[in-house]
């Protein structure tokens, strides 16, 4: 069994997984200031949940987009599972076995790596692969199973955060299914945009994509997020919100056995 922590701009992802499943994934505030033995702390205090011992642990894995703070939450697991256990930070050097056809293939986010190795893994190509954080990101991976590119676009979250700071009328909402489509309020209104916006933006992207593409794809939506949008898309959309962490998982496996 190994720790997975998948470093976003606004979460932090903590899961335990091995061969054979995935024992729990919770999510952690991403603080910029936090030490690494409050970092230590906080993966002590989720071990200790889940009754998971730290010898029980043979390493961990990191992906991270916030360079600040991977290097104190690697500190912070070597703190926790002990000196003896591997800790790995994916990023250069780190076999993932994905082949990256981008202008720049050192730009491609750790996080999207893992999600791309994990897809090639468990679905038939070619792949769309939808993870919704922060930003909201679709991953191509063709036939041939070469990660050929993708979209980036504002998250969920961060679109209305943006509307309700810049609408003085517009008070801040929970993301949660509307009574109706058209709604009869404010609050209604603004559920109902929220929610079917993003799963039409989904749907689009999907067509798009297959069109650029010339076939159809398998799509999979990953991340906090997809769980709330995903049941309001009209595609074929598979939700699997383990797939990062089997990515990390893949990945750690390749580079330690």
């Amino acid at each position: 069994m190994i720790i997975a922590l998948d470093i976003g701009n606004t979460n932090i992802v903590i899961g335990c997984i091995d061969k054979e499943k995935t024992y729990f994934i919770e999510r952690l505030s991403t603080v910029r200031t936090k030490t690494e033995l409050e970092y230590a702390v906080d993966i002590k205090t989720v071990l200790d949940l889940y009754r998971i011992h730290p010898k029980d642990i043979e390493g961990c894995i990191i992906s991270s987009v916030v360079p600040q703070i991977t290097n104190i939450a690697k500190l912070a697991a070597e703190k926790v599972i002990g000196p003896n256990a591997k800790v790995m930070v994916l990023g250069p050097g780190v076999k993932t076995g994905l082949n990256i056809k981008m202008d720049n293939p050192g730009q491609l986010g750790a996080d999207l790596v893992a999600d791309a190795v994990a897809g090639i893994a468990e679905y038939p190509v070619p792949l769309i692969i939808i993870d919704m954080g922060t930003a909201t990101t679709a991953s191509v991976v063709d036939a041939e199973k070469q990660y050929i590119g993708g979209m980036i676009l504002p998250g969920v979250r961060v679109s209305l955060d943006a509307l309700t700071q810049h609408a003085s009328q517009l008070s801040s909402i929970g993301i949660e299914e509307p009574k109706r489509i058209i709604g009869k309020n404010t609050i209604e209104c603004m559920k109902s945009g929220v929610l079917y916006s993003n799963a039409g933006a989904l749907d689009g992207i999907i067509d798009r994509i297959e069109d650029e593409l010339g076939m159809k794809a398998t799509v999979v939506a990953t991340g906090g997020l997809a769980k709330k949008i995903v049941p309001f898309c009209k595609k074929d959309i598979i939700l699997d919100e383990d797939l990062l962490l089997k990515g990390l998982w893949i990945i750690y496996e390749k580079n330690i056995y």
